[in-house]
């Protein structure tokens, strides 16, 4: 009964073509419109809230949530943690995930960065080699998220670009928090200043190789192996 709920409001936002910040109707149309009680509405929406797709203001109304990935991060990383300490690793095998999906991209970009996003990359990486040559000697997390958000925003894909920050998130939150990784500035920079003029060049598969790298290198900084290659197809990073 509870899902059955849920899922009418849901409907009803679709169907009516709310878009975020817009109204609901108040609980009691909501209770006369779908036929359940108070309580059944009031427990609806909670659940809705929790997912991001309502938004309840206390002494104000309802209204269509932000329908944002962040529960999304919120579990990766939960689960991430749960699984990190019944001894899985769960932390590998969301840098694999990350790690499919980029590969899976790369070569749609390759000689297709608007002139105006390489300029920003490359104003990135040398940030990086300034970062790098510091007393801390040390990249930091908010460029090397800053390049990867700008090498994927010319593909347009709000719904990706959201779905990697997802990942980014939950892997970088669950690494501060449960591993010290270490890092070779100078070879961060290096490799992406590769993934930059692999793309810059058109080389989609130069590109998919310097991802590839990429990703193969986090993976030993964790302490895994790499995954044995079981096709001619590669998932790189």
């Amino acid at each position: 009964m509870a899902r059955d709920i849920q899922e009418r409001i849901k409907k009803l936002i679709i169907d009516s073509r709310l878009p975020s910040g817009a109204s609901l109707p108040t609980e009691p149309e909501l209770m006369a419109r779908l036929g359940v009680s108070r309580n059944s509405v009031r427990e609806a929406l909670k659940a809705l809230q929790a997912m991001g797709i309502v938004e309840i203001r206390h002494g104000f109304g309802t209204y269509v949530g932000p329908m944002s990935v962040a529960p999304m991060i919120e579990g990766l990383a939960f689960r991430t943690v749960a699984g990190h300490y019944r001894g899985e690793d769960s932390l590998l095998q969301l840098l694999e995930l990350r790690e499919a999906v980029e590969t899976g991209l790369i070569a749609r970009l390759a000689g297709r960065v608007p002139e105006a996003d390489l300029a920003e990359l490359d104003a990135l990486v040398d940030r990086m080699d300034a970062e790098a040559a510091s007393p801390e000697g040390a990249v930091r997390a908010e460029t090397d998220r800053a390049f990867h958000a700008a090498l994927y925003r010319g593909l347009g894909n709000l719904l990706l670009g959201e779905v990697l920050e997802a990942f980014w998130d939950a892997f970088h939150k669950v690494r501060t928090d449960l591993v010290d990784v270490p890092q070779d500035p100078r070879v961060t920079c290096r490799q992406h200043r590769e993934i930059l003029e692999a793309v810059r060049s058109g080389d989609a598969l130069r590109a998919e190789r310097a991802i590839r790298e990429h990703f193969g290198n986090i993976r030993t900084r964790l302490g895994s192996p790499a995954p044995r290659d079981t096709s001619n197809s590669s998932f790189d990073r």
